[in-house]
């Protein structure tokens, strides 16, 4: 699950009907005065300019300042860029038009088990929180699509009359589209609010949270993802996620600065396994990474030499079940290729490599990762008898 800043979330809802106030994004006062320059509305209207990074309680933390000139904006633009919130440098802020109103309403589509469920409510903002019996819901099954009666239908069990409800139904129906067209996990607004003057509903605020994997079938998706860790994510994990962004199979990579053992699993739920056991025996972890689903040997190469790139690493562990499908040996060739590679740039003196894994050509993977000893690597290798976790006490009862 990717997580989308504001600004590119709106961008997509509003690529599916549903209006959004003019916003921009900027980085820079200069860029500022520049779009200032291009754009009437930002000295025509009442302003709104917030941080746009990953934070949460940004109206407590004074990142949200509203009903704000030109001049305002900018000097509250000054304000926030490049300040330190917790290990996360306000890098960006978001500048849009104000949207007089005086209701607001809530509106939601998230994945389910069974398919989806649009969610919508007569109340928004914060009343939303301390009113959630007003909420009302609509699933909507795998493959299928909400009909105009079941939309209208929700919208006036949410308590909404006359045109609004009509209006309503259609706001829903875009957010469906953009979720469902969009490889969306999760969209929200909060508020939706009827413009003074038109009534037409508009976005004020955009949750979107997206399948990271499906980037390959959206080419206008040119925005980076937003980091989850309370920090933005470093040069390597973004070179990751846009090898993984591009083959079958899948490698992952989340850095852990201080760690002394890196971790290099197959699998998702090995690589927890492993993390997990290494935790549980006192040691501290340089990264997460997996890589799974039979991925190429040249996208493990890639993720292979970023784990070697970690600083102050003493060991590698290289473990995994018994895979059904994913070529051993294939995968294997890929590791060994970064190794040899990091090797070669001096990034592996001192570091012990611990390896356990089965499945498809396990014998002839193994065997040859057994001769990267003859190459002078300090690589000790285990077969599927040996038990998942021993590889990590071997380790830590190795330093």
């Amino acid at each position: 699950m990717a997580k989308v800043l504001e600004g590119p979330g709106m961008g997509l809802m509003k690529k599916w009907g549903i209006t959004v106030p003019n916003y921009l994004v900027v980085t820079s006062l200069e860029e500022f005065s520049k779009l200032a320059a291009a754009n009437d509305w930002l000295k025509q209207s009442k302003l709104v300019v917030k941080a746009h990074e990953a934070l949460g309680s940004r109206f407590k933390l004074g990142l949200v300042k509203v009903g704000l000139d030109h001049k305002g904006a900018e000097a509250a633009a000054k304000e926030m860029l490049g300040r330190q919130v917790g290990s996360i440098t306000v890098s960006q802020v978001i500048v849009s038009e104000m949207v007089p109103h005086k209701e607001e309403y809530y509106c939601a589509v998230k994945s389910t088990r069974e398919g989806a469920e649009i969610i919508v409510a007569n109340c928004g903002g914060i009343e939303v929180e301390s009113n959630w019996d007003r909420v009302k819901k609509l699933p909507v099954e795998v493959g299928a699509a909400p009909t105009r009666e079941a939309l209208e239908k929700l919208a006036k069990d949410a308590g909404f009359t006359g045109n609004l409800v009509a209006q309503m139904a259609d706001f829903a129906g875009k957010m469906f589209a953009c979720y469902d067209n969009e490889d969306a996990q999760y969209l929200e607004v909060n508020p939706v609010v009827a413009r003074e003057g038109d009534g037409q509903l508009v976005a004020l605020d955009a949750v979107t949270l997206l399948d990271g994997d499906a980037k390959f079938r959206h080419p206008d998706w040119n925005f980076p993802f937003a980091a989850e860790f309370g920090r933005a994510y470093t040069k390597s994990e973004l070179e990751v996620q846009a090898v993984d962004a591009k083959i079958k199979g899948s490698v992952k990579l989340i850095e852990i600065p201080g760690g002394q053992i890196a971790m290099l699993p197959a699998g998702g739920g090995a690589s927890v396994y492993y993390c997990d056991a290494v935790v549980a025996r006192g040691g501290k972890l340089a990264n997460y990474a997996e890589y799974s689903g039979d991925p190429p040997d040249w996208a493990v190469e890639v993720l292979t030499d970023k784990v070697c790139s970690l600083p102050d690493i003493k060991h590698i562990i290289v473990g995994g079940a018994i895979a059904n499908f994913t070529d051993v040996k294939k995968t294997f060739g890929g590791i060994i290729a970064g190794f040899r590679k990091a090797k070669s740039e001096g990034k592996l003196n001192g570091v012990k490599i611990w390896v356990r894994r089965g499945g498809p050509r396990e014998k002839e993977g193994l065997e040859a990762m057994r001769a990267l000893k003859d190459e002078g690597f300090d690589i000790h290798v285990f077969d599927r008898n040996t038990p998942l976790t021993d590889i990590v006490d071997k380790a830590l009862q190795a330093n």
